[in-house]
């Protein structure tokens, strides 16, 4: 299922211009910054990779994080791992264009790699959370938000306790957060249900690709 609120009048991003554009070769082409987020275990990472495999000119932001690498995640490519004191150091230096802590781990989107995708002439797709994504709206209104649901609340419990990553008593609170972050879909552009992994990948294709079009 795919829905939208968005007024899709377009307007360009000036906001940008001021922000994180230095080439005005790049006025051209309007690069779309697309903000991603979902409740741990409802797919966002899988719909994610799966997109990028499908579509040229997009890149992902690889988040900071402090939490360990899971099993099969390489360093640079799925996340960027640090320990808490490198962490708090780019914090210091405004390096960050947003960051925030889940379940005692820093996650952070560095400015420079969105600056670095945009000047490429690249679109870029943030995965982060409802914090985040309202930190990235704040700063950059024109930027495309996406919310990724689960089918429902017992499937999302039967895919964190298949994924084997969280502890019972750590599946419990993210259900918790995912109650939370679920209330405020309403504040993004578009609505996935993720309960068919090549539909939702098909879905958020469109979005972009529309978006795209808008935007020429």
């Amino acid at each position: 299922m795919i829905s939208t609120d968005r007024d899709r009048r377009g307007s360009p991003y000036d906001l940008f211009s001021a922000r994180v554009r230095d080439n005005s070769d790049m006025q051209k082409k309007k690069t779309l910054i697309i903000v991603v987020s979902a409740p741990s275990g409802s797919g966002k990472t899988t719909i994610v990779d799966n997109l990028l495999e499908e579509m040229t000119a997009l890149v992902r932001s690889k988040s900071y994080t402090t939490r360990a690498p899971r099993a099969r995640e390489v360093n640079g490519e799925d996340y960027i791992f640090v320990s808490k004191e490198e962490f708090k150091t780019k914090v210091k230096e405004g390096e960050f264009l947003e960051y925030e802590e889940n379940f005692g781990n820093c996650y952070g989107t560095s400015s420079l790699q969105v600056k670095e995708a945009l000047s490429a002439g690249q679109d870029i797709i943030l995965s982060i959370d409802v914090k985040g994504a309202r930190r990235v709206k704040k700063a950059f209104p024109e930027s495309i938000s996406v919310f990724i649901m689960p089918p429902s609340r017992e499937v999302l419990e039967e895919r964190l306790k298949n994924r084997k990553t969280d502890e019972k008593k750590d599946v419990l609170l993210r259900l918790e957060e995912a109650e939370r972050e679920i209330a405020a879909r309403d504040e993004y552009d578009y609505l996935i249900v993720n309960d068919n992994l090549e539909k939702a990948v098909d879905e958020l294709k469109s979005i972009i690709q529309a978006e795209r079009e808008n935007k020429s």
